[in-house]
């Protein structure tokens, strides 16, 4: 098996290890008040009631949050394991992933949370620095939206996971403040 020339050749435990390597120099092993800036303007932008900057940390996932009232998302909180959810998907692709009805693939149509918290409608991308998957950050709607709000979705995940990086990487010393 070959890995493309920008993605280092790891194995999922090298990537984990490393993972947890770039959290702690990077200060983002808790909950911080910078990710919940970044979901809170996902969230308006996207029209949904939910947005969130998932961290995946060694044992569990936690989430910079955006909800309807400010609070925590309904009885998930702030913390999830790392298999719950959607965003384990764009973890595990390291690619975006965008679902306009979450009902059209019974893959994710099962996921627990769509009963727990009622979503209809996804769009995540995942968090890359130095080729290690830190987290997604993502949107999630309580209404399906057509086929056709696909692309307009994808666009506007990724226009936040470039704002995320470019925070991550300002901390990593890599850009000006």
């Amino acid at each position: 098996m070959t890995t493309p020339a920008n993605q280092p050749d790891t194995t999922p435990h090298q990537d984990l290890e490393r993972r947890a390597e770039l959290l702690y120099a990077l200060g983002l092993t808790t909950p911080q008040r910078e990710l919940d800036d970044f979901a809170i303007r996902l969230s308006h932008a996207a029209g949904v009631p939910y947005a969130m900057v998932n961290v995946f940390g060694s044992e569990q996932q936690f989430v910079g949050l955006a909800t309807p009232t400010g609070g925590e998302l309904p009885t998930v909180g702030r913390s999830m394991p790392l298999d719950h959810g959607f965003c384990p998907a764009v973890v595990e692709k390291k690619l975006a992933l965008v679902l306009p009805s979450v009902y059209v693939a019974p893959r994710f149509g099962a996921n627990p949370v769509v009963d727990l918290i009622g979503i209809r409608t996804y769009a995540g991308a995942p968090l890359i620095h130095e080729g290690i998957v830190l987290g997604t950050v993502c949107f999630v709607g309580l209404q399906e939206q057509p086929e056709s709000a696909g692309h307009a979705m994808l666009a506007l995940i990724k226009a936040h996971r470039d704002s995320v990086m470019n925070f991550i990487h300002r901390r990593a010393g890599y850009l000006p403040q």
